[in-house]
């Protein structure tokens, strides 16, 4: 008797009584607001849980203190008018750190007027100049062969066994030289042919540089590129006044390593230069970001915004600077760090209950009023009727 009592009691608090099924009315409408709010259910189900099961990515700022680190730039850029002897790129900042004329990680691959790749060797390195190694095997050029620097000899450097030395040696004398075919190795080098047959011809450029986490910048422009009385100078004198073209398209520019989300604003950038001779400047902000994935790892990497300038130089003379692509960079002393997160079962299940009981009761509103409308015009039609 007792366990009849406590089920009898269970049952006073049942706040879903059911009607017998034979006092049940079952409508078309009800039917169409059944199959409707099912699928609603179960699309806001797919819906909720897909949220469910996506990461959840919290931002944090921080002051950035470690500047000690280095920073990787990746980039990829073509420039379609001028030929890869032609470029240098350069690296320096503002704690005197310089990389003149980078020939390490980056690589240049030439391109004919189509932008289609010229046969050579992946990863081939082209310089301004020949760098005499493949002379220096066909010739078999001994140690201690001492050829003449024609007039630009010290005494730090009395030989020039080739025509990039020669020049380097007039460079540092702050000579031009004008003629490169009156310079013996020049000439057997062959170092006018080599810039005649390349000079339709296009270039791409890719890679990476390290730099420290202080403010500087890298360019990439036409000359050979030297110091002179602490002056970052490029030598155009080799080109004769020529013009340069340059129309550039970034295809890549990153500051570190890639992460879910991040957006790059410099990739797909095309310029096209309507002028010759004309300088193109990036001013870059860098923003130091932390990104810490679900599995413990943690990537360091950066991202930035840019603003960009352009302005005409006189070549001739030098007015308002050099033809190039400039990327003038700053980092920010704060960082940014991201955090991935698994979302709230319990938020997951409360969403749930919420779709399935308020679908639930919005449905029954809407049939209720249905049928009860229904009713009532029957009524009206059959009084009509009899009238």
């Amino acid at each position: 008797m007792q366990t009849n009592d406590i089920l009898n009691t269970i049952k006073r608090f049942d706040a879903y009584p059911k009607t017998l099924e034979d006092f049940r009315v079952k409508t078309l409408g009800g039917g169409a607001v059944t199959v409707i709010s099912g699928l609603l259910m179960f699309l806001l189900f797919v819906s909720e849980l897909s949220y469910y099961l996506s990461v959840d990515v919290s931002p944090e700022l921080f002051v950035d203190t470690a500047r000690d680190q280095k920073t990787r730039i990746n980039m990829a850029v073509y420039f379609p008018k001028l030929p890869c002897v032609y470029i240098s790129i350069d690296a320096m900042d503002i704690s005197g750190e310089q990389q003149i004329d980078v020939d390490h990680n980056i690589f240049k691959k030439r391109m004919d007027e189509h932008g289609n790749p010229i046969d050579t060797h992946e990863g081939q390195k082209e310089g301004l100049g020949d760098k005499s190694e493949e002379a220096k095997e066909i010739l078999k050029l001994a140690k201690d062969r001492c050829e003449s620097c024609f007039g630009a000899e010290t005494i730090e450097k009395p030989c020039c066994n080739t025509c990039a030395e020669v020049q380097d040696a007039y460079r540092r004398k702050g000579w031009a030289l004008k003629d490169p075919d009156s310079v013996t190795q020049c000439s057997r080098e062959g170092w006018k042919v080599k810039l005649e047959s390349q000079k339709n011809e296009g270039c791409e450029v890719h890679g990476y540089l390290e730099v420290t986490k202080v403010a500087g910048n890298f360019h990439f422009a036409p000359g050979k590129s030297f110091q002179q009385q602490h002056i970052h100078v490029h030598d155009l004198q080799p080109f004769g006044g020529q013009q340069f073209n340059l129309t550039h398209h970034i295809k890549h520019l990153s500051f570190g390593e890639k992460y879910p989300g991040i957006k790059n604003p410099l990739d797909g950038t095309l310029v096209i230069a309507d002028k010759s001779g004309s300088m193109y400047q990036y001013f870059v902000k860098i923003v130091p970001t932390v990104y810490k994935k679900l599995n413990g790892e943690i990537v360091h990497t950066n991202q930035f915004s840019v603003t960009k300038h352009r302005r005409t130089v006189k070549q001739v003379t030098g007015a308002n600077g050099l033809p190039g692509v400039f990327v003038l960079y700053e980092f920010s002393p704060m960082m940014v760090q991201y955090t991935e997160k698994r979302r709230s079962f319990m938020h997951f299940l409360t969403g749930v209950c919420a779709i399935i009981g308020g679908i639930f009761t919005v449905a029954g509103l809407v049939d209720s009023l249905i049928y009860h409308s229904s009713k009532v015009l029957k009524e009206k039609i059959e009084l009509g009727k009899a009238g």
